[in-house]
């Protein structure tokens, strides 16, 4: 009998989106597949803040065990959520194409509040990224936690008294939910692995392993590897604020980091551009950047407060 590959995924409308990326992808190629949708524990608890339940690897955790027990065969992750470090026995298998990796704000009525000094604008999000950002922008204002997927969280939006929310700009683009009022947040620098999807699978699975390699995108591979590796470098995990982004054009990598407190105040960036056959440990070097700087004074304020 011929084999079918089990694609587990969240429940949520862009986590099903994702994994019908990679069963297309895979279908396209001959093979059989089924959808296994699986819940997450950051989607059970939507309340706690993200920082409080130990966020890393919450939105992944769920679907590697299911991996590692053999109810799957792939699982299929936002990049963005997924430990720099994975559970022993499991691989990546494909990184796909990137997409959007902008952040965005929704806001309800104008953006006219974003240029009024000293108005106290109420501001939405659960990223701590995102959070100390907006704060070094605008330190007058207050944020608010902001937790669910991406229709919970446009339905909250509408139902409090906030200004506006903060969002993923792939989130809400490739279910076709970002509303008109929106407006990309070109200065905000992304996350690590922002906008790329990973299939992953059991390292001794060598049927999912050859199925996904025709689909892995190696540009996005070598970027997203570079923010990680970045992230890892500084502490690792999705807890802390900070940023990377890496593009290839005309056999040219570049790359920017930044690394914030928590509360925008202080703030260490670095930018490279670097040949190709010079991108080995980029995000590593420009880390050790960063902490030279005094990075790593914030790196221990922010172990400290955990």
């Amino acid at each position: 009998m011929e084999k079918v590959i089990r694609i587990g995924t969240r429940d949520s409308q862009l986590a099903l989106w994702q994994a019908h990326q990679v069963n297309d992808l895979l279908t396209a190629q001959g093979y059989r597949t089924e959808l296994v949708p699986i819940k997450s524990e950051g989607d059970i608890d939507l309340v706690t803040p993200l920082y409080e339940i130990g966020v890393q690897g919450i939105f992944t955790k769920s679907l590697d065990l299911a991996l590692l027990n053999n109810r799957i065969d792939i699982a299929v992750h936002s990049f963005k959520d997924v430990p720099t470090q994975l559970p022993q026995q499991i691989v990546h298998a494909a990184i796909l194409k990137r997409g959007p990796v902008k952040d965005l704000l929704v806001y309800k009525t104008n953006t006219d509040f974003l240029e009024q000094p000293g108005y106290i604008a109420h501001i939405a999000t659960s990223s701590v990224r995102r959070k100390a950002q907006w704060l070094r922008r605008y330190p007058q204002h207050q944020l608010h936690n902001l937790r669910g997927n991406v229709n919970t969280r446009l339905q909250k939006l509408a139902a409090e008294n906030w200004d506006g929310a903060i969002f993923a700009a792939a989130g809400l683009e490739r279910i076709n939910v970002r509303p008109a009022t929106s407006i990309y947040l070109d200065w905000m620098l992304p996350a690590p692995a922002q906008g790329a999807v990973v299939a992953v699978c059991r390292e001794d699975d060598q049927f999912c392993l050859d199925a996904c390699a025709a689909f892995n995108d190696a540009d996005t591979a070598l970027a997203t590897q570079i923010e990680r590796e970045f992230l890892r470098t500084l502490m690792g995990g999705c807890t802390t604020p900070i940023s990377a982004y890496a593009y290839i054009q005309d056999h040219t990598v570049h790359f920017s980091g930044e690394l914030c407190s928590l509360d925008g105040s202080q703030f260490f960036s670095t930018s490279h551009e670097v040949s190709l056959d010079q991108a080995q440990q980029l995000g590593q070097r420009a880390a050790e950047e960063i902490m030279a700087q005094g990075g790593a004074e914030i790196v221990a304020q922010i172990r400290n407060a955990k």
